[in-house]
């Protein structure tokens, strides 16, 4: 291991970065949500002023940025490289135990004490991989990859055309909390941040190019039941779980992530919690298109007043309906 961390930085890099808890939270209204996703931009400005970047900023909204200048020609065009603190909230980030596969030779592969595994048959990309470095965690928490893969590379490439004087344009470099939950970028310093171009490091495959995105919303759904002893509950119990069952099984069933592809849009019920007296459902919306990113939104309304109407709740239900970012654009 020792080895191969001393012929791969990144790889170094990539594991001090790993350490840091910064799993994003769900349902946070301000930015950053985390106290790990501020630990790390603090780390990664000392590292900025070590290696002698310029204009380095770090905003009480845990928005970090920096500037290095060409060295060949001030006037040159100016490239932006942006990538994200956090992670996913779906799944702990804390205590991560990466775990180095050197030359994979395909087939399943066993995390930690081998009760989880990543098998070709559910992930065929790894048919792909055969003969490459392979990190996994152990099982009981996320990488962290997405994105400190990506800091790592950014953090990397600064420190290589810093030390070796790489001949190189205008660099800004920026990284932003709360990605996962859609916060991050409202507080973004746009004015302070001119690019040429710029482009976020994140997932993908090796030579992709994404030049366009989705919008994105999420929407969280509240029922308020009535619990009643089931020996005397005719028509006085009032089930939020099973408001919450037949809410769910008005949308689309052919509009979510299972039975879509490509550009095709859909609604995701990513999480499902409560009791008898009160219920909720929390919904990914995504869409390609403007026109049908709203058509979407506004379903779930009308579904919402719907119920609402025809129910005669003592509580209505209740919806919470928040754009995560709207950017989808073609040049």
């Amino acid at each position: 291991m020792q080895d191969l961390l001393s012929k791969e930085p990144v790889l170094e890099r990539f594991f001090n970065y790993v350490d840091y808890d910064t799993q994003s939270k769900l349902g946070a209204k301000n930015s950053p949500s985390s106290s790990g996703q501020l630990t790390l931009a603090k780390h990664l400005q000392q590292e900025l002023v070590a290696l002698g970047l310029q204009d380095i900023v770090l905003s009480k909204h845990c928005v970090l940025t920096a500037f290095l200048p060409s060295n060949v020609d001030l006037n040159a065009p100016t490239i932006g490289l942006i990538s994200h603190l956090d992670t996913s909230p779906d799944c702990s980030g804390k205590n991560v135990q990466p775990e180095v596969i050197e030359n994979y030779r395909g087939g399943d592969i066993a995390l930690g004490i081998g009760e989880e595994f990543i098998s070709p048959v559910y992930y065929p990309f790894l048919h792909q991989l055969i003969g490459k470095t392979l990190i996994v965690a152990d099982g009981n928490t996320l990488l962290g990859a997405d994105n400190k893969s990506g800091i790592a590379e950014i953090m990397t490439a600064l420190y290589r055309l810093k030390t070796e004087n790489l001949p190189h344009c205008n660099i800004r470099v920026a990284f932003t909390p709360d990605e996962e939950i859609g916060l991050g970028m409202q507080f973004f310093p746009f004015d302070d941040f001119p690019c040429d171009w710029a482009y976020t490091i994140d997932g993908g495959a090796v030579g992709e190019l994404e030049y366009e995105n989705f919008n994105a919303a999420s929407a969280k759904v509240t029922f308020h039941g009535r619990n009643i002893h089931t020996g005397s509950a005719k028509n006085k119990m009032i089930n939020a779980l099973a408001l919450a069952c037949e809410f769910q099984q008005s949308f689309p069933q052919a509009e979510t992530p299972e039975n879509t592809e490509q550009r095709e849009g859909f609604f995701h019920l990513n999480h499902f919690s409560g009791d008898i007296e009160k219920a909720e459902l929390h919904y990914l919306i995504r869409d390609f298109d403007g026109a049908e990113f709203e058509k979407r939104k506004q379903f779930i309304r009308n579904l919402v007043d719907q119920f609402n109407q025809q129910k005669h709740l003592p509580k209505l239900i209740e919806l919470e309906l928040t754009d995560s970012y709207k950017i989808c654009m073609r040049q």
